[in-house]
């Protein structure tokens, strides 16, 4: 008698692990329980018919039907896709032994141990050993080859069963038995692949049999697979048969298996457009960071531009303070938006690369260079606007003192001329005696003497206007207006002069008798009170200087003045005693003078006022004109300190500039050192910020000092900035540079010893040492890599390297270049042929079976992306996924 234990024991022993637990081995008194007989002979036969009925045939009693070995011998070849050993069709028992002895050697053959299990027990119909038997084929045909991620046979199926009910509710699977008698857990496994077969949501619990007889139709009906099991023989064991159970499942698994290959190659999809999808998203925010740039220097630049010039001092200093904040304020962050968009353009062209995607073209107008140039015309207008600023600052003060001049030359002149019209115009000396008449003759000559030395400041007031004018002064109008009716009035003082000599000389003759004394005043008193005019006008003078050399100029012109005022003094003497002689001759005479002099209306008291009225100016200008020096010497405090800080950080700028150049060539170690020093690097350089912010201060102080050049630096507060802005660039571009080789190395395998035989290997060739090498030093460095080049091969290389047409290999190219000639990624050809495995082989897939493939963001973005598919075998809503999978690579990959 056969050990029918010991076989099934050794048999899963030999099937790569224990397909049960000890507790749950085969055992032979569990047969005695009709209950599970019932389930395997019913479970085992469907089985069998579920293969036999290929070849046209099929089972009734399953101890009867295998005796004499033909149909199991079909069996096998059915389920195997061998042919066996041609039976024996005679009748005899040796006939019927030889048949399935010959089926037995076959699954021997198979690497399975037959133990205890011989031909004349299934030839006797013994049910235990047929049993045995059939579940050793069901082992080793339908379970073994199981596997689910690194587990195989029955722990791959369970743990495939639970991978697949996990999402559904009041569904726990946990063996083979009980975890299968309510029905929900077959139902679970049929609406995870066929949705549309089952509610699952109207099913209870607490109704095991309809769930089952549920399951078991839909999986009869729709899935091929046979009805193995009764729901009430589950229901009413406490619990059913193991093997029942799983050879029943099995049949679910190898129905489904279809999918599990699809779930494979959605992963392999999922993959590959994670990376495109992570890609686009780069894309698109360097996109926008890129069209927001571009959008604030296209508004920003026609401020900068616009040269429309404020009327007032006022407006042209608001001007230049919202300059200043621009500077200070909008434009530094625009700055790290600039740095941070090449950063983000390198890094995603590096993931691209790593991938084996194509480059990243920018839409139109938003390259990297394209960004750069309106930056560069951004600058250009800022430097040409600040320019302008200043010069505008110095017109509108040029034309204030220009307007004041002309005010009080302008007041000046109308004081003088105020009545004179009326006195030329007079008819006294229709009436008047001949002394009288030779009086008045005389008094006219006089006042032309007067109008002849008051032609220059008309003309200086002409030439005011005239200036102010060429520099557009914005109250132009009054100016010409004032002018025009001075100069007017002036024609018309002219015209009434020469008409009042005509007449003074046609009574001539008719005057005879002069008073010397009173011409002689009158000639001299008029040149003098000229003098102390024009003398006062000047002392009350505004003055605009920029240098203490100019305000020195004006103290030595002023001390030269003052040098003149004893001669002056002289001459007021002079005239007073002329004054003083008409006087004691009248008293010695006894004349009565009128108290008038006839020829002038100078008198000796508006002289000893205007006289009184320079010596107070005088003072007055020594101090204007000392706190005029002392703002100068502070001014020149101010050029001397900030050129002290100038001098200083300038230099420094452009030494660490070198250094950055130097390191990036000479740096050892690995990447990661190489970058922690590049940042140490980088954190010495932010912390020297508060030498530039103490330099802008300085310069704030400069320009609210009105300080327009600066003898004692060559450099300028915008050389500091443009300085200070390319080295902070420049080291944040340098560690970039090593975060994307630390992203190829890891990307791609490499090591540190290939990294630095590829720096060691570079640096040789770089002969120049500016980290560019240009084509013949590059062919020489793959020349000595072992590369043979002809001339078509190394312009494909050059056109990879420097795809830009710019003749110069970076070490980064160089890497990228190296690696991708060692590595290998996903292809086109790769995610085409997974999603032909989701199509079922078919030329196009549709949106349906997307959906049910990959995840719901992921299939939303194929079918969005997917054309029409236009083959002759197109159905209706059929996607093309081949030129889908061609454009995620680009069109050189195929």
């Amino acid at each position: 008698m056969v050990d029918y234990h010991e076989t099934n024991s050794q048999l899963q022993q030999l099937n790569h692990g224990d397909y049960m637990q000890p507790e749950e081995d085969w055992d032979r008194d569990l047969l005695l329980d009709p209950a599970w007989e019932r389930q395997q002979r019913k479970t085992f036969t469907a089985w069998c018919n579920s293969h036999l009925r290929k070849a046209g045939t099929q089972i009734e009693v399953i101890e009867e039907d295998f005796r004499d070995g033909l149909k199991l011998m079909l069996l096998l070849e059915v389920i195997s896709g061998e042919r066996l050993p041609k039976p024996e069709r005679g009748k005899m028992r040796v006939h019927k032994i030889n048949n399935v002895n010959k089926a037995l050697d076959f699954i021997a053959s198979k690497g399975v141990k037959l133990v205890s299990i011989g031909a004349e027990e299934i030839v006797d119909g013994n049910v235990k050993m047929t049993l045995g038997m059939i579940w050793t084929i069901i082992l080793r045909f339908a379970i073994q080859d199981i596997s689910v991620e690194e587990t195989s046979a029955k722990e791959g199926l369970l743990l495939w069963c639970q991978r697949k009910t996990a999402p559904y509710k009041n569904v726990n699977v946990q063996n083979f038995h009980i975890s299968w008698k309510d029905g929900l857990a077959f139902n679970a496994l049929i609406h995870r692949h066929r949705p549309e077969l089952i509610d699952y949501d109207k099913l209870r619990k607490d109704d095991p049999l309809t769930n089952l007889n549920n399951a078991f139709e839909v999986a009869e009906k729709y899935l091929d697979i046979p009805k193995m099991l009764d729901a009430e023989d589950i229901v009413n064991t406490a619990r059913p048969d193991e093997k029942a159970i799983m050879t029943y499942v099995s049949c679910f698994y190898h129905a489904f298996s279809g999918a599990q290959k699809a779930e494979t190659a959605a992963n392999r999809i999922c993959k590959v457009l994670a990376v495109n999808q992570e890609n686009e998203h780069l894309m698109e925010d360097y996109e926008k960071l890129a069209s927001d740039l571009l959008e604030w220097i296209r508004q920003t630049k026609p401020w900068l531009e616009n040269r429309e010039p404020e009327k007032t001092m006022q407006a042209m200093q608001q001007k230049l303070e919202d300059f200043r904040d621009y500077r200070r304020v909008h434009k530094p962050p625009k700055v790290q938006e600039k740095c941070q968009l090449e950063i983000n353009f390198n890094t995603l062209q590096t993931k691209l690369r790593l991938s084996n995607r194509p480059a990243f073209m920018p839409s139109e107008g938003k390259m990297v260079s394209d960004i750069n140039n309106a930056w560069q015309g951004l600058e250009q207008a800022e430097k040409g606007y600040e320019e302008w600023l200043l010069n505008e600052i110095r017109r509108l003060e040029r034309l204030d003192h220009l307007a004041e001049k002309f005010r009080q030359k302008a007041t000046i002149h109308e004081d003088w001329t105020k009545d004179k019209e009326a006195m030329l115009t007079q008819k006294d000396y229709e009436t008047a005696t001949l002394a009288d008449i030779k009086a008045l003759l005389k008094k006219h000559e006089a006042f032309e003497s007067d109008l002849a030395a008051h032609q220059d400041r008309v003309e200086q007031i002409a030439a005011i206007a005239q200036e102010l004018n060429d520099l557009d002064y914005y109250d132009s109008p009054n100016v010409n207006a004032r002018c025009q009716t001075i100069c007017d009035h002036w024609d018309t003082l002219g015209s009434l002069t020469q008409s009042r000599r005509d007449a003074l000389e046609r009574t001539e003759k008719l005057q005879e008798t002069i008073d010397q004394l009173y011409l002689e005043y009158a000639k001299r008193a008029a040149p003098f009170n000229n003098w102390m005019e024009g003398a006062m006008e000047d002392l009350q003078d505004m003055f605009i200087v920029h240098t203490t050399e100019e305000i020195q100029g004006l103290i030595a012109a002023h001390e030269q003045f003052k040098a003149t005022l004893p001669d002056a003094d002289k001459e007021r003497e002079a005239i007073l005693g002329i004054h003083n002689e008409m006087m004691k001759i009248a008293q010695s005479y006894d004349i009565k003078l009128s108290g008038v002099n006839p020829y002038t209306s100078i008198t000796s008291e508006s002289i000893n006022d205007k006289w009184d009225k320079v010596q107070q100016l005088v003072p007055a200008r020594d101090q204007a004109l000392q706190a005029e020096f002392n703002k100068q010497q502070s001014n020149e405090h101010l050029r001397e300190q900030f050129a002290s800080t100038a001098n200083i950080v300038g230099p420094w700028i452009q030494t660490k500039m070198q250094e950055i150049g130097r390191i990036s060539i000479e740096m050892h170690g690995t990447l990661e050192d190489q970058l922690n020093q590049l940042k140490q690097y980088e954190n010495s350089i932010i912390n020297y910020k508060p030498n530039i912010e103490k330099l802008e201060q300085d310069h704030q102080l400069i320009q609210e000092a009105l300080i327009f050049d600066n003898k004692h630096t060559n450099y300028t507060m915008e050389h500091i900035r443009v300085g200070w802005e390319q080295l902070l660039t420049t080291i944040a571009r340098t560690i970039n540079e090593v975060e994307n080789q630390i992203l190829t190395r890891d990307a791609k395998g490499i090591s540190q010893e290939q990294l630095n035989e590829f720096r060691s290997s570079f640096n040789h060739f770089d002969k120049k040492r500016t980290g560019l090498m240009d084509a013949d030093d590059f062919r020489a460095l793959l020349i000595s890599t072992g590369y043979s080049l002809g001339e078509a091969e190394f312009a494909r290389i050059m056109s990879v390297v420097a795809p830009n047409n710019t003749e110069e290999v970076s070490f980064q190219a160089f890497i990228d270049f190296m690696s991708r000639e060692t590595t290998d990624t996903d292809t086109a050809e790769q995610v085409m042929a997974s999603f032909k495995i989701l199509a079922g082989d078919k030329s196009y897939i549709t949106a349906e079976e997307l959906r049910r493939e990959l995840p719901p963001d992921q299939a939303e973005y194929c079918i969005a992306r997917m054309a029409p598919y236009r083959g002759a075998d197109a159905v209706p809503g059929a996607l093309d996924y081949m030129s889908f999978s061609t454009a995620l690579y680009g069109e050189s990959d195929l």
